[in-house]
């Protein structure tokens, strides 16, 4: 099957478990009576406006594809191409990251935050080598079964990768289906059911067609109805919008952006900058007192040491933060010291 030269997405922002005590059947959203016509239109205004990026290539491979999604989820684009382009170029197949211990994947990680998205990488590679030959898979079933990749990323690597029909469901499709379509501002709070049901009517019944459909509609979402300010005027099918037609009426609830400034999560992302530029196993006294209290300046990790230091991390809170990479496997115990996993 040839691959597509379509498909990617803003990040995920979304909770991927299905609610279904809120989602009976009744309340779908009945599609628009002209579906033929709502794809060419959606699908030729992405024919002139997608953006270029190096996973949307004809010759990325489906394992590009892979790590540019996991990559993706709650990291913006231009946060993520560098790693990814570095990533790529050091680790061109699943075997050879597979062949290279998790705390590896983990230091080339990065910033990109959530780093627990690393281990699953690299888990997945190493199930692709050993369960399937060293090639990503190519069904849904298959990728739903790798370590680490959950519903949505196993749809749309079988989509974007190998031209598959599946219903490919993140943040900016459900955004643009529930104005669109719903006439509501944002979609609720989690994925339902009912916005499942929605877009798998909505998609388009041939291969070619729905890829397209699917990196079209995200697109959509990213550049033109955009959850703060959408740019109504510039959108191909604003005509047809039952928003629009409802008189933009307000959401019904406020998102809630994550908290960084002073928390457990800006700590544990500190102590592991310090992680991924030590040579050795780091003492736990290093991240509590200065270098020069202990006697000697360490090579590499005097600058996020400094950054760790100047957060001025109650004790408890630094302790929470080694505690929780331990139980993530982000970091281990080595003679006596704070290493990223072997």
């Amino acid at each position: 099957m040839s691959q597509p030269v379509f498909g990617q997405r803003e990040p995920i922002h979304y909770s991927v478990g299905i609610d279904t005590q809120t989602s009976a059947t009744t309340d779908t959203p009945a599609a628009p009576a002209d579906l033929q016509l709502l794809h060419h239109r959606i699908n030729s205004w992405f024919a002139g406006i997608a953006r270029d990026l190096p996973w949307r290539e004809p010759d990325c491979s489906p394992w590009g594809v892979l790590v540019s999604e996991i990559m993706l989820q709650q990291t913006p684009v231009v946060r993520v191409l560098p790693v990814w382009q570095e990533w790529l170029k050091r680790w061109p197949t699943p075997a050879g990251l597979a062949g290279e211990p998790a705390g590896e994947a983990v230091r080339s990680w990065g910033r990109l935050g959530y780093p627990r998205r690393a281990l699953r990488l690299h888990a997945a590679a190493t199930a692709i080598v050993q369960e399937h030959g060293g090639k990503v898979p190519d069904t849904y079933a298959d990728l739903l079964a790798l370590p680490g990749v959950g519903s949505y990323t196993a749809a749309a690597v079988a989509a974007f990768a190998y031209g598959r029909r599946e219903t490919v469901v993140d943040t900016n499709i459900r955004r643009v289906h529930a104005r669109l379509v719903s006439g509501v501002a944002l979609p609720a709070p989690a994925l339902t059911a009912a916005e499942m049901r929605l877009a798998a009517g909505l998609l388009p019944d041939d291969d070619g067609t729905s890829v397209r459909w699917n990196a079209a509609v995200m697109e959509l979402g990213a550049l033109v109805c955009t959850a703060r300010a959408p740019k109504c005027a510039a959108c191909p099918v604003k005509d047809s919008c039952a928003w629009l037609a409802a008189g933009e009426p307000p959401p019904s609830y406020v998102p809630k952006g994550q908290a960084w400034h002073g928390t457990d999560r800006q700590v544990r992302g500190a102590v592991l900058a310090v992680l991924r530029l030590a040579e050795m196993p780091v003492p736990p006294d290093m991240f509590q007192r200065e270098p020069a209290d202990l006697g000697f300046a360490p090579d590499g990790v005097g600058v996020p040491l400094a950054a760790l230091h100047r957060l001025n991390s109650a004790p408890e809170q630094l302790e929470r933060a080694l505690a929780g990479l331990l139980a993530d496997g982000l970091a281990e115990m080595h003679d006596g010291g704070y290493r990223l996993p072997a």
